[in-house]
């Protein structure tokens, strides 16, 4: 971690880090509680499912935070490496500081994740560990040409396609409530779409070995979401997408050719992920980051970089990002604070305010007030540390 000046950045990706970012943040204001306490509002159930991850096959407007995010490592990262070069002098070194820095992702990462635990909870499905476990290949393949990263996108996907393509399916007297999944879910997979079954796949059976290798208060059997560790090998895939975006905007093309290859691609991305789904070859499943989820994911990575390009670096149209780019400027703060100040705040706020104070506007609007304030807050909180020129990094 340090503290230093903000340097030459790329400002169209600080603010559309800064929109993923507050997408997260927002989880506060649990849209899902409102929706159930007004059951007929199709408003409320509209923003309660894009705040949400959909069960299995699917995509929402939350479930496009963790891609966006990836995608952005890379965007970043010809500009890092340059910048970081300038200042080490060697290779070896810079390397060197990659691979720290890929560490303390890792470790963040379970950091994070063993918040009010009893013990190190020793899981590696978590964003910042996910980018953390593929940064350094990302880094190498800097190096390499066009054709080469392209190539180890290809080799990725259909690699991972093929792991789970020919792991046994479990026999017809399997158990699926062992691992968590009811026997009757409604997203359970028939045919050979059943390789890439919640908690019965390739990946899983891999968690099952590899998570009991570390200590642990119960044997790890499934995660109740279905997240595996190994979905950091199609992450990097994602990551590679963003470092091509990032290639493009560092070229001597026209900005408008620029928006047209983003948008090109986008459009791409959204329409191959959804024929390879829609012919049963790979589902569209973010929960195990399936190659299908790298390609349709990427498609929105794409066009989102697009309009953020657009609106900030060609149209100039910054006034409104502020509110964005204190968030994204400070990306790891905003991250950590979200994980861990946002409950000191809310006890805080009944301390002072008394425990009914988020009722002002009814019962069924109790988290949209209480979360607006946290969120209020937390922004606060950015805005001093962007003013002070404190920045996190990792």
């Amino acid at each position: 971690m340090s503290q230093s000046l903000l340097p030459n950045r790329l400002t169209a990706a600080d603010v559309y880090r800064g929109f993923v970012m507050f997408l997260m943040m927002v989880e506060v204001l649990s849209f899902e509680k409102v929706s159930e306490a007004l059951p007929q509002s199709t408003f409320w159930q509209f923003l309660a499912f894009n705040q949400s991850h959909v069960e299995w096959i699917g995509c929402s407007l939350h479930d496009l935070i963790q891609p966006s995010f990836s995608f952005l490592v890379g965007v970043v990262l010809p500009y890092s490496v340059a910048n970081r070069l300038q200042q080490e002098g060697s290779f070896s070194k810079t390397f060197g500081h990659v691979l720290w820095r890929s560490l303390k992702l890792i470790l963040l990462g379970i950091f994070l994740r063993s918040q009010w635990r009893n013990q190190t909870n020793f899981t590696f499905e978590d964003t910042l560990t996910q980018i953390g476990l593929g940064y350094s290949f990302l880094f190498l393949l800097n190096f390499r040409s066009q054709k080469t990263q392209i190539t180890a996108l290809i080799i990725i996907l259909l690699g991972y396609w093929l792991a789970f393509a020919v792991y046994p399916l479990p026999d017809a007297s399997f158990d699926y409530s062992s691992v968590g999944v009811d026997k009757d879910w409604p997203h359970l997979l028939k045919g050979f779409a059943a390789h890439w079954n919640k908690n019965s796949n390739f990946a899983a059976h891999f968690d099952q070995w590899f998570l009991n290798l570390f200590p642990r208060e119960n044997p790890f059997v499934f995660n109740g979401g279905g997240y595996v560790t190994l979905s950091f090998i199609p992450t990097l895939g994602t990551m590679i997408l963003g470092l091509l975006a990032g290639n493009i905007l560092k070229s001597t093309t026209t900005a408008n050719q620029k928006l047209r290859i983003f948008i090109m691609l986008g459009i791409a991305g959204l329409a191959l992920g959804s024929l390879i789904n829609s012919l049963g070859i790979c589902p569209n499943v973010k929960r195990i980051w399936t190659p299908t989820w790298v390609i349709f994911s990427g498609g929105w990575c794409f066009l989102l970089m697009a309009f953020f390009y657009w609106t900030i670096d060609v149209l100039e149209k910054r006034n409104y990002a502020y509110f964005l780019l204190v968030i994204g400027t400070n990306s790891i703060a905003a991250y950590i604070i979200a994980h861990t100040v946002d409950s000191y705040i809310a006890k805080s706020l009944f301390i002072h305010l008394g425990k009914d104070y988020a009722m002002i506007f009814g019962i069924p609007y109790k988290t949209l007030v209480q979360g607006t304030l946290i969120l209020l807050f937390e922004w606060l909180i950015l805005r001093w540390m962007y003013q002070k020129k404190i920045f996190i990094k990792v």
